[in-house]
């Protein structure tokens, strides 16, 4: 019985310790501190927004906005990181629907 509980005991702290070790491990990650951070410039003015993303082929849509020029498409190489082509509409922007 006195065995039996020392083994209780045991696998009780090593479930704890894995489980702060775990938390901490998620904590390091989310915060980016686990290696250098990666950081790509889209060459766009300031004052610029991301709106949204989509997969386009071997490709990646970026939908930006602002930055004193109108909506625009930035079509990205995922494996370098640069731009490799835009897409605006040239004239107003038409009216919103209902």
């Amino acid at each position: 019985m006195r065995a039996l509980k020392a083994a209780v005991i045991i696998m009780g702290v090593m479930i704890v310790a894995g489980t702060i070790l775990l938390a901490v491990v998620v904590a390091n990650r989310l915060s980016g501190r686990d290696g250098p951070a990666v950081q790509a410039s889209l060459g766009q003015p300031a004052g610029t927004r991301i709106v949204s993303l989509a997969g386009a082929g071997d490709r990646v849509a970026v939908h930006v906005t602002g930055g004193g020029l109108p909506d625009r498409i930035l079509l990205l190489d995922p494996a370098s990181g640069r731009v490799v082509g835009t897409l605006a509409a040239e004239g107003p922007p038409a009216p919103p629907t209902r």
